[in-house]
């Protein structure tokens, strides 16, 4: 008897009007959803007033990192699309890649910000927790799917695919960015914050960290030639993150110097001019 951790699923939710509802479209709406209420929750924080103005980005960001998630998956898998042209917009049969959405969405919001005359960095350190919080509930999407999923393992908390039990990485991965979600919310709510773009900075680093040891597991990813893109992005990214994140701290903390410099100099002169009237 095959032991289940969790059962198999039946990726159709229900049927509307003779219209497949599939439980992947669902969990990547609520994750949409949860990660939006955060942002809106928190945007008086970051001088976003009204909060409407979220919405406004929001409109703009997540459509477009959708289709970035899709044409990034289709990019690499083109030979499986490229005889049924169609079979490209069903994304809700599965088959979208995070690392397309975050370039997509990160680039069209550094675009709308700068329209808007405001700080992209501050938009997009909002944006990093609930970002978080909807890839960690849309992981789910693939335990529905029954895809992202390891290799073969004896583990109890091993999933059945296709009658073999393997590594429930979906899960892992879930885990993961929620642990980063309750990370980013702690380092902001207790003052660690201390330069723009340090959010989504942090999230891009420990979310390639777990990314790439998560690829090691899976057995349907995405190759560059005989390499797992998603490894060969994540490591980029990581180090990219690394040497931004020195940089912008480097310069916050000589920024801080200086100010603190000038501020016993204004004080000074004050006084001194308060002493001659």
């Amino acid at each position: 008897m095959i032991r289940c951790f969790l059962p198999v699923p039946d990726p159709i939710a229900f049927r509307l009007f003779g219209l497949e509802i599939r439980w992947y479209a669902i969990m990547l709406v609520l994750g949409i959803i949860a990660g939006v209420t955060v942002m809106y929750i928190r945007a008086p924080k970051y001088g976003i007033e009204p909060r409407d103005r979220v919405l406004d980005f929001i409109l703009w960001v997540i459509p477009i990192g959708v289709i970035g998630c899709r044409a990034y998956y289709v990019l690499f898998e083109w030979d499986r699309y490229k005889n049924d042209f169609w079979s490209i917009f069903k994304i809700w049969e599965g088959g979208i890649a995070i690392h397309g959405g975050l370039i997509f969405g990160i680039t069209t919001a550094v675009i709308l910000v700068r329209h808007w005359k405001q700080s992209p960095l501050k938009w997009l350190d909002l944006v990093a927790p609930g970002l978080a919080l909807a890839q960690s509930i849309g992981r789910w999407g693939n335990y529905f799917n029954s895809e992202a999923h390891g290799g073969p393992t004896d583990l109890p908390w091993a999933i059945e695919v296709d009658g073999v039990m393997v590594h429930p990485t979906f899960l892992y991965a879930a885990i993961w960015d929620f642990l980063l979600f309750l990370l980013l919310l702690w380092i902001e709510r207790s003052g660690r914050v201390k330069f723009d773009g340090q959010l989504i900075i942090t999230h891009l680093i420990v979310y390639s960290f777990g990314r790439f040891w998560n690829e090691g597991l899976r057995t349907d990813n995405l190759m560059i030639g005989s390499l797992r893109q998603a490894q060969v992005i994540s490591v980029i990214i990581f180090v990219c993150g690394i040497i931004l994140y020195v940089t912008l701290s480097r310069r916050a903390k000589r920024k801080a110097a200086a100010s603190a410099i000038e501020a016993p100099a204004s004080t000074e002169e004050s006084t001194k001019q308060g002493d001659q009237e």
